[in-house]
């Protein structure tokens, strides 16, 4: 195997972790135009190498996938928040917690749940007032979160406990936020930030477990699915007996919990993982959209005629969707230029050969979408908003991981359709009746679990 990759010299304590920190989305991009497909740098306890070409990247996370796993880092914050949920869990217990989830992602019940997307839409648009401003990010994150929770807990949930999910967003994302002195300075030291993320990991647990109390004794009644009888997937999770049953995740892990299959341990973990991982992405992913529908008003136009087209007749559903095929390039397009989820992190289980080098055990890789989707090797005018580069001419053309969005292979998002059918859904609900123009700077961003703007996103609504 050849020598050592190329990158950036960093400085003897915290390596490039300053770089990373001051910057990550700017340092990452300056490294792969600087040194190549692999670029190793240092951001603390262990080498850290960038992969920025596709073929890598899909070798990691399709064809060799078996000689990956989600690397721990030091700290262990990201374990204290999502346990063994499937993010983050590995061998036979990601295996298990998949296979019990399935059903609830099942492309006919998703279908099923156009009817509660458009619904908690309606009900939140009807808040909205012509000529008024709103924080865009804040407005959807709160419209995701009710959806998730209706789609997934088969539950309502108060406007309380929206808010103190929303509110504990921020001490959460902040422990994610890049830091080189963090590995430095243990968990279990009672600083500020430390402090504010045991609180906030509480008091998100708190949420859930009254969403979980107000729900047990309920897993078998049908009523509680709101995807309804048309939402019963092919084959529920194995061991179970039951035909009609309520399919949303959390009927699922109640009834596993009752055969010893899971813990209350292992329930709250995937359902902390999904209300976070299953709001927040598709929160942010709208967000942008909106932002880049108010600087494009021609893509806006093509849009709002999509919109009228599938709302014309009633609220829209799954089949309207299906046909909002320019929408669909629109969404691809906002999650090209400004990918929720920016970078993934995979560790080799043993010494690795990538773009010729050896990469060692136990060292982190970063397959990053920012870096890819903003390319020059694979997109013309990588910084420009252009939805007819999703035409299947245009798209084919292009390596297969020049776009990853989701992640892919055996540990891809779960919740792709889900997402994709809620954003247009929401769309087309939004862009049927309003002109959202953004009346904020310049759009600037932060790196944490998800990327985030690093400031409100005021957009004032005109009825159209």
């Amino acid at each position: 195997m050849s020598a050592t990759p190329p990158g950036p010299v960093g400085d003897p304590l915290f390596g490039n972790g300053r770089q990373y920190a001051d910057d990550p989305f700017g340092f990452m991009r300056a490294c792969a135009d600087s040194y190549g497909d692999v670029v190793r740098f240092d951001l603390g306890p262990r080498e850290t190498y960038l992969l920025t070409n596709p073929d890598d990247i899909e070798r990691v996370l399709v064809a060799e996938a078996e000689r990956y796993r989600k690397p721990q880092f030091g700290d262990d914050a990201m374990g204290t928040l999502l346990g063994e949920g499937l993010l983050l869990s590995e061998g036979e217990t990601w295996r298990r917690q998949r296979r019990l989830a399935n059903p609830s992602f099942h492309s006919r019940r998703i279908g099923a749940l156009a009817g509660t997307m458009v619904e908690h839409t309606a009900s939140q648009l009807a808040e909205w007032e012509d000529g008024e401003v709103v924080d865009v990010q804040l407005e959807i994150a709160r419209l995701t979160v009710r959806i998730i929770v209706s789609a997934m807990f088969g539950a309502d949930v108060t406007d309380e406990e929206v808010r103190t999910v929303q509110e504990s967003l921020e001490p959460l994302g902040a422990r994610f936020e890049p830091d080189p002195r963090r590995f430095l300075i243990p968990n279990w030291v009672p600083t500020r930030e430390n402090r504010e993320f045991a609180a906030a990991v509480d008091t998100l647990e708190s949420v859930i477990d009254g969403i979980v109390d107000r729900r047990r004794g309920t897993e078998r009644d049908p009523a509680v699915d709101p995807a309804g009888p048309e939402g019963v997937a092919v084959s529920g999770p194995p061991g179970d007996p039951d035909g009609d049953v309520p399919m949303d995740l959390l009927s699922v892990l109640l009834r596993a919990r009752e055969r010893g299959e899971q813990t209350d341990e292992n329930l709250r973990d995937e359902l902390v993982t999904m209300l976070l991982a299953g709001h927040d992405t598709t929160a942010l992913a709208l967000t942008y959209t909106f932002y880049l529908l108010s600087k494009h008003p021609t893509a806006r136009e093509r849009v709002e005629r999509e919109a009228m087209a599938a709302t014309d007749s009633g609220p829209p559903d799954a089949a309207d969707a299906r046909k909002m095929t320019y929408t669909d390039r629109v969404l691809s397009e906002s999650m090209r230029l400004y990918p929720p989820v920016y970078t993934l992190f995979r560790e080799p289980k043993l010494d690795v050969k990538l773009g010729g080098y050896r990469i060692p055990e136990g060292s982190a890789l970063m397959c990053s979408q920012w870096v890819v989707h903003r390319s020059s090797r694979w997109y013309d005018d990588p910084n420009a908003f252009d939805p007819s580069r999703w035409s299947p001419e245009r798209r084919s053309a292009r390596p297969r991981f020049a776009y990853f969005p989701f992640g892919g292979g055996p540990r891809h998002c779960i919740g792709k359709a889900f997402s994709l059918l809620e954003a247009k859904l929401i769309l087309a609900c939004v862009c049927s009746r309003y002109e959202l123009e953004y009346e904020g700077p310049d759009l600037s961003l932060r790196g944490s679990l998800t990327m985030h703007p690093d400031h409100p996103v005021p957009m004032r609504i005109r009825e159209r």
